[in-house]
């Protein structure tokens, strides 16, 4: 079993929905068996349910983060985690100085699903776990290599205070970033099939329809 820890400010918005949608597009490609995901944050208030507009964005896209529990980022579960996605740089930072170690586990979605899709086709791996841990150690080797991404676009903002429309326009990216970075550490690019599914069990059917972006004009 590995884990995948969401980090965001207050654990409220965008890492639980994050969440969500990380756990439906593992399950819909059945690997929820050997991968865990949670979230957390790092400046929130354990036991705080997530904020309406956002369990509200999320069941717009198919996932109920309606029982999301808040908690508080600890170092344990940092240094557990098999890999660390963060919402922002400044979650990135945040999670290092907490524990340094931990530095070449920890990425923003975006910079990791760019590192991921700039790397060459992933080996097979025995299991899901297994292809996590390698991909995710690659994508590092990347990074200290001087792959530069884009530093300027690093970040999913922070809906709080803010609109309806706005919970669902960061819904959407975090949904679409979310599917990249599945596809970045699991998927064969040969065939489209996920590490491990037979021909039999599995097609290419990519990620379901969704509602479309918020911001798209009548009839995108």
């Amino acid at each position: 079993m590995a884990s995948i820890l969401v980090v965001c400010t207050g654990n409220i918005c965008r890492s639980p929905m994050a969440e969500g949608f990380l756990r439906r597009l593992l399950a819909e490609r059945r690997l929820r068996a050997g991968i865990q995901v949670s979230s957390t944050g790092i400046a929130g208030v354990s036991g705080s349910a997530p904020m309406p507009e956002s369990t509200a964005a999320a069941a717009a896209r198919g996932v109920d983060i309606r029982r999301h529990v808040a908690r508080r980022v600890d170092r344990h579960e940092i240094r557990s985690a098999d890999l660390l996605v963060t919402m922002t740089g400044g979650h990135r930072r945040r999670i290092v100085d907490m524990v340094p170690e931990a530095a070449s586990r920890t990425f923003t979605l975006k910079e990791l699903v760019r590192l991921l899709e700039a790397l060459p086709a992933p080996a097979s791996a025995d299991a899901p776990g297994d292809r996590l841990r390698a991909r995710v150690s690659q994508a590092d080797d990347l990074r200290r290599a001087g792959f530069a991404g884009n530093p300027y676009d690093e970040d999913v903002a922070d809906p709080i205070g803010m609109p309806q429309q706005t919970y669902d326009a960061v819904a959407w990216e975090i949904d679409e970033w979310c599917g990249r970075l599945v596809e970045g550490l699991f998927a064969d690019r040969e065939t489209g099939r996920p590490e491990g599914m037979g021909e039999l069990e599995w097609a290419p059917t990519g990620i379901p329809d969704a509602p479309p972006r918020p911001d798209a004009p009548p009839g995108a």
